[in-house]
């Protein structure tokens, strides 16, 4: 399988860690325990197309958002994952 880097072009997807999927959103403190429980612990086994985020930490080391079919492996977007790995800062 080859993922298409916006930044370094083609590249087999060994140069990729894969992370997972990229649509679960991290609970608030004020949500609880079982709010996080459930998003640590907690995914759907999608069989079609979903959004992942993959590293490129053989090349750029950027976080990219890569749609991908995962019944035939046919990725049909790539974009930069703004923010994935990046720490959020809460308000105070």
């Amino acid at each position: 399988m080859r993922i298409a880097c916006p930044y370094c072009g083609p590249r087999e997807n060994g140069e990729f860690s894969y992370l997972g999927d990229a649509t679960p959103v991290r609970p608030s403190l004020e949500q609880g325990v079982d709010a996080m429980l459930d998003y640590v612990f907690l995914r759907d086994n999608v069989a079609g197309e979903m959004q992942e985020l993959w590293y490129h930490g053989g090349g750029c080391r950027a976080w990219l958002k890569v749609t991908r079919n995962t019944l035939t492996h046919e990725i049909s977007a790539v974009e930069a994952a703004r923010g994935a790995g990046a720490a959020k800062v809460g308000k105070r």
